[in-house]
């Protein structure tokens, strides 16, 4: 094999490794977005039922 067709290939192969790191970084980015925001919706929820409970306690012991 002679040496341009050699590194042309190898620069191939580089390009296609790096295109397919980055495609797996941005899917990364995307998953770990996702996860924020529904940890996030999930805290929200968490506060709205914690505060339910704290005025059903209230209510039941006539505080309210």
């Amino acid at each position: 094999m002679d040496s341009q067709k050699m590194s042309y290939n190898a620069g191939q192969a580089k390009g296609q490794a790096q295109e397919k790191a980055s495609n797996m970084m941005d899917k990364a980015g995307d998953a770990a977005q996702s996860a924020k925001e529904s940890a996030q919706e999930a805290g929200q929820q968490m506060k709205a039922k914690a505060q339910g409970a704290a005025d059903a306690v209230k209510n039941a012991t006539g505080m309210n």
